[in-house]
């Protein structure tokens, strides 16, 4: 490369960042699940259960808020998560994998038959009262586990065939959301939530005119998460509609940056100095201030904030999530699985409609999607693959758990629906990894 040239900027490198983030969290969340079942089933199980059940206290009397830390989990930190989802969803339908027709249909279509046969297969075991509010379990696809088997795999997977497992769980993340907003919410206080609706407004006003104070957008959203909380609806949905108010342009195009910043540099350059002295006049502090003004404001607040949070959500988030939520007691006597058999109906139910109910709907809707002449299946890619892809898809584990604990009230059904979302997620993936080991023997260069 020539002195001062710049390299060519890779369409790809965004993605294979993510990529590498999300595959590397989905090795952490396998470790910490094991970890959770242990420590759910050994001698110091009544540690484990009474940590979720402290009570932590946020702000001051009488403006406090005291919530236990399973609830500050799930919650709170799972707000959080559903904010980078939500700012996902918005950059993949914006200028990433969903940004055209063409391009979304095929993973659009994979997504949508990946959420509707799991339910229908769900719902024809014919459960009554309870049990039948665990239909929304099975349609959940885990990003994070399911791109850590195909990173086990390496380079036989192609890129294309990671961008459309990609695309295809954002938009049943999407499909998530929706469900969890429309279905499992509680009774709803409309006075709460119209408030929270202003706030909305006022930040998507924001957003249309470009101010990028993200102090605005962080201080208002944290007012609406709150009003979501106290209105019924769950407050994670908060975290996606404040996500989508988080501005997408930049400031500065990137086309003019390099300009911009050589005549800030040109200008400091000019600037007199004393080379005795180690710190900076006032002009030369005001001219680097100036260039660092020029960085973040040709940086997209979307693309940044992700890129921020990606971490905290992938290494600390999911992780306390898992290990709060995947603690089921198994082994230890009189508990609600020990007395009977561990696969009941509703394991069963929730674990067939992962696997089976998951990768028919996968790989028959994205065919097609490809018979319609809606969408073209990527070149030297074979059908066998896409149906090993429907089997990963089935691994629900972090949104169905979460669903499930919004689904059931009573502890006997929570455990029953994880044991369900344990088999059939590890089922899914092991049935999944073969097929695509077998289907795409040549590595990809």
């Amino acid at each position: 490369m020539k002195k001062n040239q710049f390299p060519k900027p890779n369409l790809a490198d965004p993605i294979q960042w993510f990529l590498k983030h999300v595959t590397s969290g989905g090795v952490l969340l396998i470790f910490v699940t094991f970890l959770a079942l242990l420590w759910a089933n050994s001698p110091m199980k009544e540690y484990y259960e009474s940590l979720w059940e402290y009570d932590f206290i946020l702000g001051l009397a009488p403006f406090e808020l005291k919530k236990s830390l399973l609830h500050w989990i799930n919650d709170g930190m799972m707000a959080i998560f559903f904010f980078v989802v939500g700012l996902e969803i918005k950059r993949e339908f914006i200028a990433g994998e969903l940004s055209s027709f063409r391009q979304a249909i095929f993973p659009v279509f994979g997504a949508i038959g990946g959420m509707i046969v799991p339910i229908l297969l769900f719902v024809s075991f014919g459960f009554s009262g309870e049990m039948s509010q665990g239909w929304g379990i099975p349609m959940a696809t885990d990003i994070a586990f399911s791109l850590a088997i195909l990173g086990i795999l390496g380079k036989k997977v192609p890129l294309s065939l990671k961008i459309f497992l990609t695309a295809l769980a954002i938009v049943d993340d999407l499909g998530a959301v929706l469900v969890i907003a429309m279905f499992y919410s509680n009774t709803i206080l409309w006075y709460y939530l119209f408030f929270a609706l202003g706030l909305l407004l006022i930040l998507f006003a924001a957003n249309y005119f470009n101010i990028q104070n993200l102090y605005l957008y962080t201080y208002v959203g944290f007012i609406i998460w709150l009003l979501f909380l106290k209105s019924g609806i769950h407050p994670t949905i908060a975290g996606v509609l404040v996500a989508f108010s988080i501005p997408m342009r930049p400031k500065i195009h990137i086309n003019d940056f390099i300009p911009k910043i050589k005549d800030g540099l040109k200008h400091f350059s000019t600037l007199p100095r004393d080379d005795k002295k180690f710190v900076m006049s006032n002009k030369q502090l005001a001219a680097i201030d100036h260039v660092e003004s020029l960085v973040k404001k040709t940086q997209s607040p979307l693309q940044m904030i992700e890129h921020n949070l990606s971490g905290a959500v992938n290494y600390l988030i999911l992780p306390l999530f898992a290990l709060a939520n995947a603690g089921v007691t198994i082994f230890s006597p009189g508990s609600p699985l020990s007395s009977g058999a561990i696969l009941n109906d509703l394991s069963i139910a929730i674990a067939v409609s992962l696997v089976f109910g998951k990768a028919i709907g996968i790989s028959l809707f994205s065919w097609l999607a490809v018979k319609l002449k809606l969408s073209v299946k990527p070149r030297n890619i074979p059908w066998k693959a896409f149906i090993g892809l429907g089997f990963i898809g089935g691994i629900g584990f972090t949104m169905s758990l979460f669903i499930s604990s919004l689904a059931f009230e009573t502890q006997e059904l929570m455990n029953q629906a994880k044991i369900g979302i344990f088999f059939g997620s590890i089922a899914a993936g092991l049935i999944g990894f073969y097929i695509l080991k077998t289907s795409l023997k040549k590595e990809i260069a």
